[in-house]
């Protein structure tokens, strides 16, 4: 077994110090997957294709509180490997050139756990009935070993064998059910870039219906009370192609748990809801996790520091669903939530809020009223073409805020120039609100 040492170097993130390795990509991940829910015992094979960035006499990946058996490397079985709380060490003979392609294939088991972080307990979660699991921004390793950074994407085939009486739902296509004994083996498959904080996973005692070419999962006994509460998805999914171009991801699972959940979870191609979002009141919620299949999941941040790209524009799809949907117009949705941001604390920067802040509610809303200042400033008809074309342009690619701003670029004309440069400073930079543009 590897030894334990102190926490080892690597090129870290700030808002993630602990997590992630620069100097290598995982390009496909196949997990190997056997759950006991009785017991909450997990055992794991992983195997890593890897390509290395830099030169590198070492390489890290993250695994939390669960122990590592085997480790091989091309096929042979790989000694220098030391783990500490949060991962591994494998350390190489001589330094592994860049450009160099590698296997990793690590055997591991424990008792999964959430993980301790600024942001609360993440990761694996048992609930009465089951399993939750929800990654972002740094729980994934709590259940598979991984190069947990938010700027490293790849492919998936995941088997999950459970006890057969439960359901099984994993980010990705779902493929094969097979049963053997008391045992049935899940298979899923995920073909467009995901990063490791977008992998989620439910186990629990569960149905499934769909609504249109939305797959819903939910205990039995709410089916009705979750197919009326999410009948608005298809409309949503037409309202959402229209503006944001089709619908980038190659599955759209929804689970709705029977326990409440204090806030809905978004995964690439998943999106989790406790039964208290059902409620009517909650639609917003709805299109908020929709929407990040395009914002997030698809055109996707390569530093956290970027968050404002997926949850602004998540939060800014909430109020075309609104208008869309017979409810108040933008314009309305962006001045009653401008009204409430002014009323709170003026000390957020939306461009790098900062670890702490980085999930505030203040980041999603001021990142949906820049666009709504934008749409002011552009005119609607050149602001819907510019928000098109950065969906569809940039499908399954990293983009960031320097990105965006070249985009917008392209659209402004008669607008461009200091007028957008001042928008830019006011809005991303500074730490007073601004107002509004006056709507056109």
């Amino acid at each position: 077994m590897p030894r334990t040492l102190q926490p080892h170097s690597y090129t870290p993130h700030a808002y993630v110090p602990r997590s992630g390795d620069a100097r290598y990509a995982v390009r496909h991940t196949r997990l190997d997957l056997d759950y006991t829910p009785r017991t909450n015992r997990l055992k794991g094979s992983a195997t890593l294709s890897v390509e290395v960035l830099e030169p590198t006499k070492s390489i890290r990946v993250d695994l939390a509180g669960l122990q590592t058996g085997k480790v091989r490397v091309n096929g042979k079985v790989h000694k220098a490997v030391a783990q500490d709380d949060l991962g591994l060490k494998i350390r190489f003979v001589d330094t592994v050139p860049a450009g160099s392609q590698l296997t990793l294939a690590i055997e591991y088991a424990g008792s999964p756990a959430p993980l301790k972080s600024r942001w609360g307990l993440i990761g694996w979660e048992e609930l009465e009935n089951g399993v939750l699991v929800a990654s972002q921004p740094n729980g994934a390793p709590t259940w598979f070993p991984c190069n947990d950074r938010v700027d490293d994407r790849g492919t998936y085939d995941i088997r999950f064998t459970c006890d057969r009486e439960f359901f099984v739902a994993v980010t990705g296509a779902p493929g094969s059910v097979t049963t053997r004994g008391g045992r049935r083996t899940w298979s899923f498959t995920s073909d467009v870039p995901t990063a490791s904080y977008l992998l989620a996973a439910h186990v629990g005692y569960y149905a499934e219906f769909f609504l249109g070419a939305a797959r819903i999962v939910t205990p039995p006994a709410q089916v009705a009370q979750v197919r009326e509460a999410f009948a608005p998805i298809e409309q949503m999914m037409t309202v959402f192609e229209t503006w944001f171009g089709a619908y980038p991801q190659e599955d759209l699972t929804i689970v709705v748990t029977e326990e409440a959940l204090e806030i809905p979870l978004e995964a690439q191609g998943m999106a989790t809801f406790g039964v208290n979002h059902c409620a009517p009141a909650e639609q917003r919620l709805i299109a908020h996790e929709l929407a990040h299949q395009w914002f997030g999941n698809s055109v996707g941040i390569g530093r956290w520091e970027d968050i404002w790209l997926n949850e602004g524009f998540a939060c800014y799809a909430e109020w075309v669903w609104s208008e869309a949907s017979g409810g108040p117009a933008l314009a309305a949705c962006a001045e009653e939530h401008y009204a409430l941001l002014a009323s709170l604390p003026q000390d957020l920067r939306l461009l790098d809020p900062g670890p702490t802040d980085m999930f505030d509610d203040r980041v999603y809303k001021r990142g949906a009223l820049l666009l709504e200042a934008l749409r002011r400033t552009l005119g609607d008809d050149v602001f819907r073409a510019m928000l098109l074309e950065w969906a569809t342009s940039r499908r399954h690619q990293l983009a960031s805020t320097d990105d965006f701003i070249a985009h917008v670029a392209k659209f402004s004309g008669d607008a461009g120039g200091a007028a957008l440069d001042g928008l830019w400073q006011s809005w991303l930079r500074d730490t007073k609100l601004p107002r509004l543009p006056r709507n056109k």
